[in-house]
């Protein structure tokens, strides 16, 4: 009955708050687009044919852009098909001058944080002398992306979102200076609602309390207000990017990071959200499979970073790094290998996370282990993956049994009967939902982050990982992999012809604007 009233006000809110607001401006704007192209098409037949010339024109400067050609075709076809409705949207969206201002300003916010990431020349050194490989990936993830190899550091691994979730609160209670969380979900229950004790207990005990969420929440999950609530608590809060009723690109970027910093001495990341089905509390899709790793040493200056860069896009007076970028004590067991925590940004064109996912798999001799909830991919990443299973490396793909969105399912499997072709072998987590995002190889690499292998995560969001180099968590990531697999139904290529038709007709549609969603 209690679950039943709070489904109720969930939806009393969505439809007489906010989001009923916005969904209905936003439709508004839309039918006012429309509106404008009918009168155009019906007023001068000069003026549609010169908007049908102009859609020439936009197709020819897309296919001449600098762009990933999965984009390009995604563009093009609307613009042909719908030529007035799709050159104007195209143009629209390129011309967005607000999404323009607000990537110059998350660029010069990472230019201006670049000088408390330096590199230390001994750690690149001896990468450098253990794998040259490894080491011009760690050169590349520098100088573009800003982001620092290091050794010094333990890594703990969490195979469930339980087992994360206990140990930060272990953690959370520890804080004695600050603690900041950044997180693309938080909805309201049993796992946030422990947190949120922590943290207003930590708060009046003096310690400083800094929580950012993805502006979406506020859609239906938190009210609109929320921030202030929280302020009244003692707690910094802001929603990052927060949905607003206008059509605008930049709405498009979302923070899609799970990030905890604590002290400047332990940090948090992986796929696990501020939400009762992440620890299984709610079941949605039958159980829900995550994992998380929990950073301790020197390299947790990067999430502390990457933190505060985010942060301050929205913030009016930035909040500066160096009171917060503490030296960590030493982990217990010095010497295990090299950390690189990386975040990627949408911003800057500049796909480090597609980058370090292909670069494990031109690398791999034996095998890469991947699990992931999504999987709707470019050309290059198609040809990464059957590339390597061509070279003889054994490339393995878990995908939930259990979908938690029906379209972006119906897309997987488009790609499904493609790599199976080529090699590359898929099974299904038949117990529910995989929302893990995890690559594991040779024994040696693993990343454990936020980075679907979907275009949302590998070209739209804001997402953050922690790649790992004989670190001893290595092997617990692979472990926890063959162990999953374990609960795996294998999916064949009869699989793949007993879909139903309509299926894959939806599929093989949505694959045409993949890019776009």
């Amino acid at each position: 009955m209690k679950d039943y009233k709070r489904k109720l006000r969930s939806l009393l809110r969505i439809v007489f708050g906010r989001t009923s607001y916005v969904v209905i401006f936003l439709l508004i704007q839309i039918g006012i687009l429309f509106g404008i192209i009918r009168w155009l098409s019906s007023y001068s037949l000069y003026i549609y044919a010169a908007l049908i010339v102009l859609g020439g024109v936009t197709c020819i400067y897309i296919i001449n852009k600098r762009d990933n050609p999965s984009f390009k075709l995604g563009w093009i076809i609307p613009i042909l098909v719908f030529p007035v409705f799709g050159t104007l949207l195209y143009l629209m969206v390129e011309a967005d001058f607000g999404s323009r201002m607000y990537a110059r300003r998350a660029s010069e916010l990472v230019e201006g944080t670049r000088v408390y990431l330096k590199q230390d020349k001994t750690v690149a050194e001896h990468l450098f002398g253990e794998d040259r490989r490894t080491a011009t990936l760690a050169r590349y993830m520098w100088e573009k992306g800003g982001f620092p190899v290091y050794e010094s550091t333990d890594v703990t691994y969490f195979p469930s979102g339980e087992e994360k979730f206990h140990r930060l609160l272990e953690e959370l209670k520890k804080a004695e200076t600050f603690i900041f969380l950044e997180y693309f979900i938080v909805e309201r229950g049993f796992m946030w609602d422990s947190i949120l004790e922590i943290l207003e207990q930590k708060a009046n005990e003096g310690v400083e309390v800094r929580f950012m969420y993805d502006g979406m929440c506020s859609l239906a999950l938190l009210p609109w207000g929320y921030p202030k609530k929280m302020e009244a608590k003692g707690i910094r809060c802001q929603a990052f990017a927060p949905i607003r009723p206008m059509l605008s690109t930049y709405q498009n970027n979302r923070d899609h990071r799970k990030i905890v910093v604590i002290d400047g001495r332990v940090a948090f990341t992986g796929g696990i959200n501020l939400a009762d089905e992440y620890i299984n509390k709610k079941p949605r899709f039958g159980y829900w499979k995550d994992t998380a790793v929990m950073v301790k040493g020197d390299a947790v200056k990067s999430f502390t970073v990457m933190f505060l860069q985010n942060w301050n896009i929205w913030e009016k007076q930035a909040v500066p790094c160096e009171k917060y970028l503490v030296s960590a004590a030493a982990p217990s067991s010095p010497g295990q290998g090299f950390v690189m925590p990386y975040g990627d940004t949408p911003l800057d064109h500049e796909t480090v996370g597609k980058y370090v996912y292909m670069d494990i798999l031109s690398d791999a001799k034996e095998y890469v282990h991947i699990m992931t909830p999504y999987l709707i991919l470019d050309d290059e990443m198609i040809g990464a993956l059957i590339f390597a299973a061509k070279r003889g490396v054994e490339v393995v793909i878990i995908m939930p049994h259990i979908p938690d969105k029906k379209y972006a399912f119906f897309l997987a499997h488009t790609y499904y009967q493609e790599l199976l072709d080529g090699g590359v072998k898929i099974w299904e987590f038949t117990p529910g939902f995989v929302h893990a995002k995890v690559f594991t190889s040779d024994g040696e690499k693993a990343v454990v982050g936020t980075i679907n292998l979907d275009f949302r995560s590998l070209y739209h969001h804001f997402e953050c990982a922690a790649y790992m180099y004989r670190n001893q968590a290595v092997a617990d990531v692979e472990a926890d992999f063959r162990k999953t697999l374990e609960q795996c139904q294998e999916i064949t290529r009869e699989t793949c012809k007993s879909y139903p038709f309509y299926e894959k007709v939806a599929g093989r549609g949505l694959r045409l604007i993949a890019p776009l969603m």
